[in-house]
């Protein structure tokens, strides 16, 4: 009987093809993997207005915390008051956020070289509240780069308002939410790129007249706002920056730290992060527990007053729930646990 003894060049080929091809199908996984990682830097500005309003260290914990839970793999970090001390903060980052106080005091004023060049890295940008604005000029023209527009004194207004979101655009960061009107201190009218080039607006609302009922002065009025009575405002908007290939998003809202108990309030916030970043926004956006009052009483700057009105907070948080109008088809609209501080 002749046995035939196995060629053994061709079992050594048939097993480093398939070794190879074993490799071949684990790199998409692996590297959808290492899409889903994400580093987040929170820059939350001092205390300011009192107990309830501008409480930016507040705001930055509470969605670092919602963060991390909903989005595997996206790692927080909350630093608070301070520019970051420790040298490796911004190494590897993929997104950061300034919420504190704008204009002269604003914390990028004074660090404009530095986030300039995260910027042209492709480090996502985004600015909240009174954090939008800073002094035009140099400043201003840097943020209309990284972010896509700011609050510019003498043009842009700061009034109180509840506005009314009819109507919310296709696009990532409005996955999930629903229109919704919530009352705050919505700036508008900011000064945008020219012909909003690389800029998406996210949410936008007509102003009542009575909120240019104020004097004229660098907040409160000006002519070339007065001629736009009764137009779209834009008070949160998406951009995409050519140098770097970076994304930017501003939101004029955060007055009152109780809006962030609405759950489409702190959808577009939490959806925006992720997307600034690079990130795959959900289908049906950033799914986190709901906020109720205990929750948003935590980490605040200042003690509750003795006489403080808890059933404000609750009603500045409720909501209206309305049927979602898509726009029509080329219509353009007008932490770690805890997120705690480190420096």
């Amino acid at each position: 009987m002749q046995i035939k003894r196995p060629n053994i060049a061709f079992l050594l080929l048939v097993i480093l093809l398939n070794y190879t091809s074993f490799l071949s199908a684990q790199e998409p996984e692996e590297k959808a993997e290492a899409d889903n990682g994400k580093k987040i830097v929170f820059l939350a500005g001092n205390a300011s207005h009192g107990y309830g309003a501008h409480e930016h260290y507040a705001g930055c914990v509470l969605l670092a915390k919602s963060l991390e839970a909903a989005m595997p793999g996206y790692e927080t970090t909350v630093y608070k008051y301070d520019w970051p001390r420790d040298k490796t903060a911004f190494e590897g980052v993929d997104c950061i956020i300034s919420y504190s106080d704008g204009g002269k005091r604003h914390p990028f004023n004074q660090h404009l070289e530095q986030v300039d060049e995260l910027a042209r890295r492709g480090v996502g940008i985004i600015c909240v509240h009174y954090g939008v604005e800073t002094p035009k000029g140099e400043a201003g023209d840097k943020f209309v780069e990284w972010i896509g527009g700011y609050f510019e004194t003498d043009w842009s207004v700061n009034p109180h308002w509840t506005a009314n979101f009819t109507e919310l655009p296709e696009h990532p960061i409005t996955r999930g939410v629903e229109p919704f009107e919530i009352s705050d201190e919505w700036y508008y009218h900011m000064r945008f790129r020219d012909e909003m080039q690389g800029v998406t607006p996210i949410l936008s609302a007509i102003p009542p007249a009575s909120t240019l009922d104020r004097r004229d002065g660098p907040h409160s009025g000006n002519p070339h706002v007065r001629k736009t009575i009764g137009q779209p405002q834009h008070v949160a908007w998406a951009a995409e920056r050519e140098d770097g290939g970076g994304r930017g998003f501003g939101f004029t809202g955060g007055h009152w730290h109780w809006n962030w108990g609405d759950d489409n309030f702190r959808k577009i916030m939490l959806n925006a992060i992720v997307w600034t970043a690079q990130g795959e926004v959900p289908e049906n956006g950033v799914e986190d527990e709901p906020k109720d009052i205990e929750a948003l009483k935590e980490n605040q700057d200042f003690e509750a007053p003795k006489n403080f009105n808890w059933e404000n907070p609750k009603k500045k948080a409720k909501r209206k729930k309305k049927k979602k109008k898509k726009p029509d088809a080329g219509k353009k609209m007008m932490p770690k646990e805890p997120a705690g501080a480190a420096n």
